[in-house]
């Protein structure tokens, strides 16, 4: 049986947070990318997605192997992928290309590294912006480039992978929908500390991490993706072995609309508790079937976030998610990330120095939390 092991919620092309191929694409050019999965089991498969892609993208070869230090791999652990049996394969426009099975014994949370190589102009990719880990490019077809010698450009996003999947054998993997926080901002990039990493480690199950910096529940952004109630069924129902749910989102929709710094999200529409419930309900309908959780959202005081209308509005969402009963159990982070002296600001203990996402420390304890309930 697979399950998915890892995921990156695919985005489309843009500028993004920091700097990035997306918008330039790939030609006769090889890609290298490390995750982490969840689980282990003795096969596994890729999926590569061009969900944001007009023309197919072609794929001249793609391989997989463990990690090393950098670029580098394990030599005999390199396996070359085949998609269909082949080795090239196209990638549709605004589809997904899954690779056949391979023979590599997968070990829960031991990097691997998957390498794509594109010898066609494969025009902007779909990628996801914040990966916090390094991906290589180089020129040419390095598929069996042991060393990563020839790989002679860095990026921290990830390029057209979008899943891991194992044949674990289970189906009890455990998704995280949200934002920026549940992406890892503030964790310590190329260390895997975000809080799905924490809360693999404390609960030995696969945990998929299905955040987008910046993302809201209600509306869709060129940099910070599809809103939630429309992505959910892409980055969390299709893929295998999800039984849990934990739904972290609203933040950035009510914090918006009280800051000016947001490029590519003006105007930003004033949103009410009404509003965002109604976008809760909504996940928990097209999540009929699975277990959901609901996480009351972090307090931000002391943020660009934060303002009047998102301290009121900030309340009443979460003691809805706490009291309606809608949801089948409640992790409250408001409570167990606040600081002593203020219910609305983050402990400074697990302040990143925003006052809004929490350090590697925040992030062990909000597993710590979540983990209670799996």
């Amino acid at each position: 049986m697979f399950t998915t092991v890892w995921t990156a919620s695919p985005q489309r092309p843009s500028e993004g947070f920091t700097p990035n191929w997306s918008r330039e694409g790939f030609w006769r050019q090889s890609l290298r990318q490390t995750v982490r999965p969840g689980a282990g089991g003795d096969r596994l498969r890729i999926r590569l997605s061009n969900a944001y892609g007009t023309s197919p993208v072609r794929l001249a070869g793609a391989t997989v192997a463990r990690s090393r230090q950098g670029a580098c791999v394990e030599p005999r652990s390199l396996r070359r992928l085949t998609f269909r049996g082949n080795h090239g394969a196209d990638i549709p426009p605004r589809g997904q290309l899954l690779s056949d099975p391979a023979e590599l014994a997968v070990h829960a949370r031991e990097p691997l590294t998957v390498t794509l190589h594109f010898e066609a102009v494969t025009g902007p990719a779909t990628f996801h912006a914040q990966a916090f880990t390094t991906s290589h490019r180089g020129p040419g077809d390095l598929l069996t480039d042991l060393s990563g010698d020839g790989f002679d450009a860095t990026s921290e996003s990830w390029y057209f992978l979008s899943a891991l999947e194992v044949d674990t054998g289970r189906a009890d993997a455990v998704a995280l929908l949200g934002d920026s926080i549940t992406d890892g901002f503030g964790s310590t990039p190329g260390a895997d500390r975000r809080w799905s990493d924490a809360l693999a480690a404390r609960t030995g199950r696969p945990v998929l991490n299905a955040g987008i910096g910046g993302n809201l529940l209600l509306n869709d952004s060129a940099w910070y993706g599809e809103k939630a109630v429309h992505r959910l069924r892409r980055d969390v129902l299709d893929h295998v072995g999800v039984d849990t749910l934990v739904v972290l989102l609203g933040l950035n929709d009510i914090g918006f609309s009280e800051t000016s710094q947001q490029p590519t999200y003006h105007p930003a529409p004033v949103v009410e508790a009404a509003d965002l419930i109604a976008g809760h309900r909504e996940l928990l309908r097209q999540a009929r079937g699975l277990r959901v959780i609901g996480a009351t959202l972090l307090p931000f005081g002391g943020s660009d976030h934060w303002g009047a209308h998102a301290a009121r509005t900030s309340h009443e969402l979460n003691e809805w998610i706490r009291g309606s009963g809608e949801y089948a159990e409640v992790v409250d982070l408001q409570r167990v990330m606040a600081g002593p002296d203020d219910p609305d600001r983050l402990h400074p203990a697990y302040d990143s120095g925003d006052h809004l996402h929490p350090n590697d420390a925040g992030y062990e304890v909000m597993a710590g939390a979540v983990a209670k309930l799996l």
